[in-house]
């Protein structure tokens, strides 16, 4: 069992609580560094892959799991992102300019999209966003001038001092510093004033009005950093796949992040690096499942969406805290074992005086 002695106010808000979480996330870094010379491409791909969903279930968790905004759209988010790196490359751009753009012009959607539904929570909210992503969808396919529409958008490589950072190691490298730029900023944001305003946000609406937080204020700036850093996920998923439609960005795949973050953990920067694990693995578990299955199942449309959907309701039912959660759980029984309780965890069924003045 470790404890920790806290004796200075900075011990409350400081990265790394021990040193042995300083060894185990130095780890996982030169991990990271070393993979795409010890795995094989096809590895190193999906590595890649993992890291890009990562970031944009990043983008999805500041405003579901820290402010407890619902979003159905975020493919929209995700889409403008990937045009807007193509077709700045595309213009002659040099990086990294189209990528910095990419999450600028997604945030521009965010607060597009923030401010008219600030009065908006709930099942409202998510089919507020879950219009703009079908409005996004049809303005991709539509605009051709701009987007070629159903014809498709060629992703132009991008290059910095000659090498080729659309593809193989350097991209890697490269989607790996965008994440990891990224969680660090979200931990620090986390730490400040504006973080514990989201997080007061999402525990109590009321409560946090009480304390003197702007709704208006701190809503438009989690829509527009969620949508920002979706944008930028987006952009090198445009890199990814090297050729765009709109078909790839469709109410589908805002589905796959709402999952991501379930299921990896909402209110965790971990979760969120869990659950892109997760979703990217399922559909290659399908796939391998696909040629042990009957016929009369594998050849049925909709496998994935079904598969993604029924997931998604256990984990609400069974696991709220998702895969992060649960491993909080596992580690904190060994950590009390024999003493442990086994309603320690028990959820609870009452709700503060704020919460019933609705």
């Amino acid at each position: 069992m470790r404890f920790l002695f806290k004796t200075r106010y900075e011990h409350d808000i400081r990265l790394f609580k021990h040193g042995g979480a300083v060894f185990w996330y130095g780890l996982l870094l030169a991990a990271l560094l070393l993979a795409p010379w010890l795995l094989d491409s096809y590895y190193v791909g999906q590595l890649t892959q993992v890291m890009i969903f990562a970031l944009a279930g990043l983008g999805l968790m500041v405003l579901t799991g820290y402010t407890g905004l619902v979003s159905l759209g975020h493919a929209a988010f995700f889409g403008i992102g990937a045009y807007t790196e193509a077709v700045l490359l595309e213009r002659g751009l040099p990086f990294p300019l189209p990528l910095l753009a990419a999450a600028g012009v997604a945030a521009g959607a965010g607060v597009l999209i923030g401010r008219p539904t600030l009065r908006l929570a709930g099942l409202y909210l998510a089919i507020a966003t879950f219009a703009f992503a079908l409005i996004v969808e049809e303005v991709l396919a539509r605009w051709e001038s701009v987007t070629r529409g159903n014809n498709g958008l060629p992703v132009p490589a991008s290059r910095l001092a000659g090498l080729d950072l659309s593809q193989g190691r350097p991209f890697y490298y490269l989607t790996a510093a965008v994440l990891v730029l990224v969680v660090l900023g979200l931990l620090n944001l986390l730490r400040s004033p504006t973080g514990r305003a989201l997080i007061a946000i999402r525990d109590s609406e009321i409560a946090a009005q009480s304390m003197g937080v702007r709704l208006s204020r701190y809503k438009t700036t989690a829509f527009a950093l969620s949508a920002g850093i979706t944008g930028c996920a987006g952009a090198l998923f445009a890199h990814k796949l090297g050729f765009l439609s709109p078909e790839s960005f469709t109410v589908l795949q805002s589905l796959e992040l709402l999952v991501l973050v379930v299921v990896g953990g909402l209110g965790s920067l971990h979760g969120a690096i869990y659950g892109a694990l997760f979703v990217v693995a399922l559909p290659q578990g399908i796939a391998i499942a696909r040629d042990h299955l009957p016929d009369a199942i594998t050849s049925q449309p909709g496998l994935e969406p079904l598969l993604f959907g029924l997931i998604l309701i256990l984990f609400i039912l069974f696991e709220p805290y998702g895969i992060y959660g649960r491993w909080l759980k596992v580690k904190f029984y060994f950590q009390l074992f024999p003493v442990y309780k086994r309603a320690t965890f028990k959820r609870q069924k009452t709700y503060t005086r704020s919460e019933r003045l609705r």
